[in-house]
C-alpha cells in the first residue's frame, strides 16, 4: 500500500498564487506517475498535471502557462505551482500516483479563490 499526503490548499484572491505539495510513502516499487487531479462541485474529476517517470508532463489546457507541476525522486514527492490563479480553478485538488499498476489517491486539499 502507498499512502500520500498532501499540503498547501487553502483561500487566495483571483491572480493570486498556491503551492500544493504531495508525498508518498509505504511499499513504493515503483512509481510510474505523479499528478494531480481537481473536482469542482458538480463536476467530474478532472486531470489537472500529470509527470511521468521518464519525464514526460502534460497539463489540461485550462492551466497551461500558469501551473507547473515538479518531481523530486528521491523524496517521492510531487508538488504543483499555481500562478495567477482564477475562480474556475475552485476545487478539491486530488494527489494521484501510479505506482507499478496501482493507482492511489490523497484525501484532497481545498483550493478556494476568491474574485
Amino acid at each position: 500500500q502507498v499512502q500520500l499526503v498532501e499540503s498547501g490548499g487553502g483561500l487566495v484572491q483571483a491572480g493570486g498564487s498556491l503551492r500544493l505539495s504531495c508525498a508518498a510513502s509505504g511499499s513504493i516499487f515503483s512509481i510510474n506517475a505523479m499528478g494531480w487531479f481537481r473536482q469542482a462541485p458538480g463536476k467530474q474529476r478532472e486531470l489537472v498535471a500529470r509527470i511521468f517517470n521518464g519525464g514526460g508532463i502534460n497539463y489540461t489546457d485550462s492551466v497551461k502557462g500558469r501551473f507547473t507541476i515538479s518531481r523530486d525522486n528521491a523524496k517521492n514527492a510531487v508538488y504543483l505551482q499555481m500562478n495567477s490563479l482564477k475562480p474556475e480553478d475552485t476545487a478539491v485538488y486530488y494527489c494521484y500516483v501510479l505506482e507499478s499498476l496501482n493507482d492511489y489517491w490523497g484525501q484532497g486539499t481545498q483550493v478556494t479563490v476568491s474574485s
